[in-house]
């Protein structure tokens, strides 16, 4: 049991004995604000219809019945309608002993509940950029955080493999590559393709130039263009599974695979499960003939499927084209029949940016009209734009902020800060090749995820190594100088592991307050998918003990039980550091 469930608990009991049975949304409490004194605070305007009395006199009554009663309650005071509850030197000394002696304390006990979460869900016609690394480091992150509030977690990644944007690159390949391959030419394959998708691009308009300056409509040309015939022809050769198109189509897709596996491995990103959507765009075509014979959808003159959604306050939305054809929808409705149902699914979430907040509400929402209960366990986890300092990014131009090369540039920046602060004395080549990696990819990860995902974000590497405020590599050096510390403690034979939390003093019962937060961060962070809230408690974690150690000693204190005991909080801190930066994807250095 946490803290607050403790003090929410031995409310519920005062409250009861006081003017009987209460809801449990009654009991209302947070922490206290750090101007008043008190842990907690108790909101006695919900309890005034049972008491009949003032504000103040509720609060006075209940606190002093609490006081009574409890002995892990020292104290309280009123102001206004708030009860604010202070916690006895011994419970806070007997819940650091809690929380040292779990090893996962705050992560929480099984559900059996069954959660995917599908991420990334790249094309294969150019590399990952910025954009996709906040995909793919969000949808990790929140996948952890599930783990650790009990869920059995699916990993899944719904690979866009299909499409005119595909015959782009195949074709622009044909056309300019000269036999180019990966091997040939010593780049990694998904790179390889986003060349000739950009290559493909520069052609095209050029011809539209050529035709427009001929007289014909812009309109006109970009549909005229030949170079655009020919991709559209290709696209019909290979939904007609065409033996030379589909080849090729499985050769330039496989470079593109081998790509991203080695991007995804440099991000620590996994997953346990990849669609294909040439393996999926054909599903829901039976759950359109479902909706028809339910008169839940309605056919055009054309041929094409639709349902009217205006009475929802939207309009209508096409779900099969007249020549039979699927968009997006269509697959996206079958896709997620058949996972709830292959998966027995509870919950279903989709990292997606928030361009496609209106396409989620429409799959939701048609789901739920075909009859579908669990269409109301699908979670749409929208996220901003990645922007620069320059604006945005185009992949077409070719001015998109590669993956690969972000992570390296994060890497080489890592070790030159790093060396100037002089973080990589008295280590080998190989821990400060380590260090660095940790280091820069820490950066790059803690940048992004301590932003609300909800909020368009401006990456800044540099601004994200500092080694001081709210960055990855501040937290991942209090995680390695409190190793050193445990390290000297350990050469000098001092038994800690054991220790009795006494006597503590204010800073650390802050330490150890902060620490019981633990359990209600991660449940919040998993109720509402934001690993924001996993980065905020770790750098005050972080920024509270650097504080109390640059004040008070811990090796050189005299008293050998006091210095054992603060050697077992330290140890205490680095471990949730370890253990709430690993929710996030990101490693902790032991030495730095």
């Amino acid at each position: 049991m946490n803290t607050e469930q403790f003090i929410s608990q031995i409310a519920t009991a005062s409250i009861e004995a006081l003017y009987g049975k209460v809801e449990p949304q009654m009991v209302q409490i947070q922490k206290t604000r750090k101007e008043f004194e008190g842990d907690y605070t108790l909101v006695t305007f919900p309890l005034l219809r049972m008491s009949r009395l003032a504000p103040e006199a509720t609060a006075q009554a209940i606190g002093e019945h609490i006081v009574a009663n409890n002995p892990s309650i020292s104290g309280y005071n009123v102001i206004k309608g708030f009860l604010n509850l202070s916690l006895s030197p011994a419970y806070w000394s007997d819940m650091a002993e809690q929380i040292a002696s779990a090893e996962r304390y705050g992560f929480a006990e099984p559900t059996n509940r069954n959660v995917m979460i599908e991420y990334s869900s790249p094309n294969t016609n150019k590399p990952l950029h910025l954009g996709h690394i906040r995909n793919n480091l969000l949808g990790y992150s929140v996948a952890q955080i599930l783990k650790a509030n009990g869920h059995n977690v699916i990993k899944v990644n719904l690979v866009n493999d299909r499409g005119i944007h595909i015959c782009k690159s195949m074709l622009a390949w044909q056309l300019y590559g000269g036999g180019e391959t990966p091997a040939s030419s010593g780049m990694k394959g998904d790179h390889l393709v986003g060349k000739y998708y950009v290559e493909f691009d520069k052609h095209y308009k050029a011809e539209v130039k050529e035709l427009v300056a001929g007289g014909m409509s812009e309109e006109e040309a970009k549909k005229q263009a030949p170079i655009m015939l020919k991709a559209q022809e290709m696209l019909r050769k290979w939904e007609a599974k065409d033996e030379e198109v589909y080849s090729l189509w499985q050769t330039m897709n496989g470079w593109v695979y081998e790509g991203f596996d080695v991007t995804y491995k440099a991000l620590g990103v996994d997953f346990d499960k990849v669609y294909y959507e040439s393996q999926t765009y054909l599903l829901g075509k039976s759950l359109v003939q479902d909706g028809l014979d339910k008169g839940v959808f309605f056919r055009k003159e054309d041929g094409s499927v639709w349902i009217d959604l205006e009475a929802d306050g939207l309009d209508q939305k096409l779900l099969l084209r007249g020549d039979g054809t699927s968009v997006y929808m269509t697959q996206d409705l079958g896709t997620a029949l058949s996972r709830f149902e292959e998966n027995q699914l509870d919950d279903m979430i989709y990292v997606v940016g928030n361009e496609q907040n209106y396409h989620f509400q429409v799959l939701k929402l048609v789901l739920k009209k075909l009859g579908y209960e669990w269409s109301d366990n699908i979670y749409h986890l929208s996220y901003g734009m990645v922007e620069l300092p320059e604006g945005k990014m185009k992949s077409r131009e070719g001015t998109v902020v590669d993956a690969d090369d972000l992570i390296e540039d994060m890497v080489s920046t890592a070790r030159e800060m790093s060396a100037e602060l002089g973080k990589l004395d008295g280590c080998s080549e190989a821990e400060a090749d380590a260090v660095c990696r940790m280091v820069g990819l820490g950066a790059l990860k803690y940048f992004i995820l301590k932003v609300d995902p909800k909020k368009t974000m401006l990456f800044d590497p540099r601004e994200s190594i500092d080694f001081n405020g709210n960055t990855g590599p501040f937290i991942q050096y209090t995680h390695a100088r409190i190793c050193s510390i445990l390290r000297k403690a350990d050469e000098a034979g001092i038994e800690y592991k054991s220790a009795a939390f006494g006597d503590m003093i204010a800073e650390e019962v802050e330490l150890v307050k902060h620490l019981s937060q633990l359990p209600t961060v991660i449940a919040q962070a998993g109720e509402t998918h934001s690993p924001s809230l996993i980065a905020a408690f770790a750098y005050e974690l972080a920024k509270q003990f650097n504080g109390y150690y640059h004040d008070h000693s811990i090796l050189r204190e005299e008293c050998e039980a006091t210095k054992a005991m603060r050697l077992r909080l330290a140890a205490t801190v680095a471990r949730t550091l370890r253990q709430t930066m690993s929710l996030l994807g990101i490693e902790v250095p032991e030495r730095m």
